[in-house]
């Protein structure tokens, strides 16, 4: 197996544990994990000493359960090629319009923070564009459910 990439995917695992991390708060991760705030950040960090370290399936569930999406496991199914639906689009959503906005600024947060690392290394690769598009698209969708959630209050 190609050592740079087996690395590369790693890297991409650490950062999206460290957005989960980040997502519900380092105080509130080590209540629901069990794990203190140095084994947490170690799970994230991508130091040469912690590069083998990645967080427990157990501990991922735990605090996935607690945040606003599902980082890691999305991760994961991007690098198997794999899409996730989580079922919460246009009229289904209870939250309406309140949950639209809070869902499109960490959507246009994710959008950025794949845009800013993507073009670290000078151009776009086809992966990179593909996780692009996947999170435009569902900025886009965000976007939807609130325009639904804005003509559902003109009405009323």
């Amino acid at each position: 197996m190609n050592s740079d990439a087996r690395r590369a995917r790693g890297e991409y695992l650490k950062r999206h544990t460290e957005a989960l991390i980040k997502d519900i708060g380092y105080a509130r991760a080590c209540e629901v994990s069990g794990k203190s705030k140095a084994t947490l950040g170690r799970y994230a960090s991508s130091n040469d000493e912690n590069a083998d370290r990645f967080i427990p399936v157990n501990v991922l569930v735990e605090l996935e359960m607690n945040a606003s999406i599902p980082y890691v496991t999305k991760a994961l199914a991007e690098l198997q090629q794999l899409k996730l639906e989580n079922g919460m689009t246009g009229q289904n959503d209870p939250g309406g319009l309140n949950s639209d906005v809070i869902r499109l600024s960490q959507r246009f947060a994710t959008l950025m923070a794949e845009y800013n690392h993507s073009i670290e290394d000078g151009h776009i690769s086809l992966n990179e564009t593909k996780r692009l598009l996947e999170e435009t698209n569902a900025l886009q969708q965000v976007l939807v459910d609130m325009k639904l959630h804005l003509q559902e209050g003109q009405s009323a």
